[in-house]
């Protein structure tokens, strides 16, 4: 029989000889498509009439932000238009959000990945929860896992039901891939650029949607913060939304014949270098809303679609 003490000790020995246990890092959760976008105003009226009446999205109160409001595209997709800050200057953006199929799972997998996030979800009043982060270059993301009763929102006049894209200034591309791409799993759907040899656009689609993200490259650095050159107007043409339709001409013309035209907006319809027909419209603080075709009428330049388009909802 071995003595006590040295039963003991081979077991103390066996336990530091033991590899330890590694911890398994958590999945990443269904990334399902755009959010919304929540862009701030000087002028709520005018605001409301431009989402409201002319665009037709249904107004109703933020849950997250008592003096916010949201104009419901569809059930779950948004503006977010909240108070202008004292210190905005020329930027009319506070933040992109984006539908996860779990929102506490998502924010457990990128603390796994080193990415800071916040301690707890948030649960907010609609029945939705939601995250915050910060990307690469410091823009402001959401992750939102939408509520289960979501329900369309009565917006019979709403000029499309699908919001498919969205656009904000990057400086770095690369920087911002280690984010979407790397991380996130965001896939590459096409790029381009006003000359053939210069990109401008590029445009990622998220892992389980056809929804994208425009990058809108413009020059410096994440270190060297907004360009000397920017202006509010070029800054509201980079940060956008887009709306899909199956025609532009044809939402142009019902805008035109039911007095919708904001003042603000194209003189007509075009067709972009991506070869699909597109509408620019501007916000009263001068932030882009564009109708885009689900599909392409021409060949794109630069490059070809690498994923499916989306298609209306």
């Amino acid at each position: 029989m071995r003595h006590p003490m040295l039963l003991l000790s081979g077991l103390l020995a066996a336990s530091v000889a033991l590899p330890p246990v590694a911890r398994a890092e958590h999945p990443r959760p269904a990334l399902t498509g755009i959010s919304h976008i929540a862009v701030y105003t000087s002028d709520p009226a005018a605001t409301n009439h431009y989402y409201a009446d002319l665009i037709g999205a249904a107004k109703v109160a933020d849950p997250e932000v008592p003096k916010g409001v949201r104009y419901m595209i569809n059930a779950t997709q948004f503006v977010e238009v909240l108070p202008l800050p004292a210190d905005a200057g020329i930027n009319r953006l506070d933040h992109t959000g984006w539908k996860t199929a779990n929102a506490e799972g998502l924010r457990l997998y990128l603390a796994d990945k080193g990415w800071k996030v916040p301690e707890k979800v948030t649960r907010n009043s609609d029945g939705s929860r939601s995250f915050r982060v910060h990307d690469p270059e410091g823009n402001l993301i959401e992750f939102v896992q939408p509520p289960t009763n979501a329900k369309a929102p009565k917006a019979p006049h709403v000029i499309g039901h699908h919001i498919i894209h969205v656009g904000f200034m990057v400086r770095s591309r690369e920087a911002e891939d280690k984010f979407y791409r790397e991380l996130l799993g965001f896939k590459p759907y096409w790029f381009g650029g006003m000359k053939d040899d210069k990109v401008d656009w590029v445009s990622q689609q998220t892992p389980q949607s056809h929804d994208w993200l425009e990058y809108m490259m413009t020059s410096g650095t994440p270190a060297t913060g907004m360009p000397s050159d920017m202006t509010q107007q070029h800054l509201g043409v980079m940060d956008h939304l887009s709306i899909g339709v199956v025609s532009v001409p044809d939402s142009y013309k019902l805008l035109a014949s039911e007095s919708r035209v904001p003042g603000h907006a194209d003189k007509e319809p075009k067709i972009g270098k991506d070869g699909k027909y597109q509408f620019n419209m501007y916000d009263p603080d001068g932030i882009r809303l564009e109708l885009m075709e689900f599909n392409a009428r021409e060949k794109p330049c630069c490059s070809p679609f690498t994923a499916e388009n989306p298609k209306a909802e």
